[in-house]
Parts: C-alpha cells; structure tokens; sequence
C-alpha cells in the first residue's frame, strides 16, 4: 500500500490531504503506522513492528491492520495501483 507522497503528518496525529483539503486525526499507532507506510515498509514489516511493541495477538495486529488501511483508502489517502494521483 502506498501513501500518496502529499499527505502531510504532524507528530501529533494530524493528517492533512491537500489535494482534497480534507483533515483526520488518528491515535498514536495509526500515526506510527502511516508514517512507516509513508516509508515503503513492507506489510509484514509493520505487523511485526506492533507485534513486537504492543502487547496483543497476530489475530488482532493482522484485523486491525486490515480495518485501519481500508480506512485510509476510503478516506483517499493512499494510492494502491502505485502511480501518484491527485
């Protein structure tokens, strides 16, 4: 999943899409989250990370994941065929 290289993150969970104008606000992981998404990180990379770090299940990383990155597609953050859109 690739992040569309305009959205802008502050270290506070502020998410900004200029080219729509739209804002969201996400927890202290899905700021970790996106911005190792913004970084190319691999999937498997970023489930391991929070496997790693937070006390919970491979269930629960993998479902949660799941739900929190089709929420970035809804909202228009990513861009999944890997070419830039605005």
């Amino acid at each position: 999943m690739i992040i569309k290289k305009n959205i802008a993150l502050s270290d506070t969970g502020f998410v900004f899409n200029p080219s729509t104008g739209d804002s969201f606000s996400v927890n202290p992981i899905g700021l970790e989250i996106l911005k190792m998404l913004k970084e190319n990180k691999p999937e498997e990379e970023i489930k391991k990370h929070l496997l790693g770090k937070y006390a919970t299940d491979r269930d629960t990383v993998e479902k949660d994941y799941y739900d929190f990155t089709k929420m970035l597609e809804q909202v228009k953050l990513t861009d999944t065929d890997g070419k830039e859109k605005d």
